[in-house]
């Protein structure tokens, strides 16, 4: 299979200056993903695992990349979408692998240690996926600024299962992924975060395919209702704090999301009794906001 447009082996918009840090880092990511030798890339969507999977591409070649997508309740159907037209366009090879985090009594019970079980659930699995594809290792798209966060038990999960972490390795930051992601073109250099669903739930509440569908119907139905009303929220989300939704929007939209009665009449049709537009605006992380490590 030939090398995708979007990632030429030789990018001239690649910064060429060896005293750039940048340069040095996109560098180390790429002798980092040399050093492999052949890799499955846990791959969501995001910037991260695009510019990972790009990477490890122009590197190895599509032969000895497969990117692969954990599919279960908690993926929205935009996002499979979206998962499916990134590697699509960059001439990755993909798969969906089915993960069963909501069959671990963990997951379900929603503790602050949730994305533990939910990491090690996929990454369990797609060390499997390496073994039976004969490929050597397992990445995932942990930037620099992920190591810095405390609270972040995914990341312990999956080094325990002995999974690599290229871009953070090479120290790119997330404004760096996306600065070079820019410049090499990819159609995820600006997408906002997003996610699973789970993320949605408050600490506490049992985590339930019915949950999950609530919440992505909300979101769904939430930007529909802003389309209309022609109002503009690049981040959105609903959260789930049991029979009350926590709605989030960009901090500028708030009072117009407030006043929007068909918003709000959106996110009740999904299956919540009462909706509050939180006046802080959205924040990547806030049910964590009083969660200690």
């Amino acid at each position: 299979m030939t090398a995708p447009a979007t990632a030429p082996e030789t990018d001239p918009h690649t910064p060429a200056d060896a005293g750039d840090l940048l340069a040095h880092r996109v560098a180390e990511l790429r002798r980092g993903l040399a050093g492999l030798g052949s890799v499955v890339v846990a791959f969501s969507g995001g910037a991260d695992s695009a510019l990972l999977l790009a990477a490890a591409l122009r590197e190895l070649g599509s032969d000895r990349v497969l990117a692969a997508t954990g599919d279960s309740a908690s993926l929205s159907r935009a996002e499979r979408d979206a998962a499916r037209n990134v590697t699509a366009t960059l001439g990755a090879r993909h798969t969906f692998v089915t993960t069963r985090e909501l069959e671990v009594t963990g997951y379900r019970e929603n503790s602050r240690s949730r994305c533990w079980f939910c990491k090690d659930e996929l990454t369990g699995r797609l060390t499997a996926l390496a073994a039976r594809e004969g490929l050597a290792h397992v990445a995932t798209g942990t930037n620099a600024d992920d190591l810095a966060d405390r609270f972040r038990p995914g990341i312990r999960a999956a080094a325990a299962r002995g999974v690599v972490t290229p871009l953070a390795d090479a120290g790119l930051t997330k404004a760096q992924v996306r600065e070079v992601s820019r410049r090499w073109g990819l159609p995820t250099w600006d997408k906002p975060a997003s996610p699973c669903l789970s993320s949605r739930v408050a600490y506490g509440l049992p985590v339930t395919r019915e949950r999950l569908a609530r919440v992505e119907d909300a979101e769904r139905a939430l930007r529909a209702a802003l389309g209309r009303a022609r109002i503009t929220s690049r981040d959105l989300r609903v959260r789930d704090l049991g029979d009350r939704a926590l709605v989030q929007v960009d901090l500028g939209a708030t009072a117009a999301v407030r006043e929007c009665a068909d918003a709000l009449d959106a996110v009740r049709a999904a299956g919540f009794a009462h909706v509050v537009v939180d006046p802080g605006g959205f924040r990547s992380g806030s049910l964590n906001e009083t969660t200690e490590a």
